[in-house]
């Protein structure tokens, strides 16, 4: 069985983040928390994560949906912010390649639970999404 935080914990580690997390740092958190939010983010890093370096082509086929405006932008603000790295190789055509960076896979690691999570409850989602349109 899965092991939830304890209300200690809870106050402990907020008043932890709090005391990093300041006034003095909303843009930063602001940075932080666009990419754990967007979902195009995660989708990169998960899939830079789970594939290794790749290229754009490879990325944006990996990734359903995603426009290939999106995903530069995305992989430029990750990189930017130190999440993946962009490696040019001087051949025709160039090649490039992106990875993520240690400070990208600790990301990862944070949020493969919540990957978890969602695939363990997609069935509760179906079930409460079909629930409401009902009624």
């Amino acid at each position: 069985m899965e092991r939830l935080m304890t209300d200690d914990e809870i106050v402990n580690a907020w008043d932890d983040i709090c005391k990093v997390l300041n006034k003095d740092n909303d843009d930063l958190k602001t940075d932080i928390l666009n990419h754990v939010g967007n979902k195009w983010s995660l989708f990169i890093i998960h899939a830079l994560g789970i594939d290794g370096r790749m290229r754009f082509s490879n990325l944006q086929k990996h990734i359903n949906g995603i426009s290939q405006k999106m995903l530069t932008k995305c992989l430029r603000e990750l990189e930017r912010d130190g999440l993946i790295s962009r490696s040019v190789y001087p051949e025709v055509p160039p090649r490039v390649e992106y990875e993520l960076t240690a400070l990208g896979r600790g990301l990862l690691v944070q949020v493969t639970p919540l990957w978890f999570w969602i695939a363990k409850s997609v069935n509760e989602f179906r079930e409460a999404k079909a629930n409401f349109e009902k009624s």
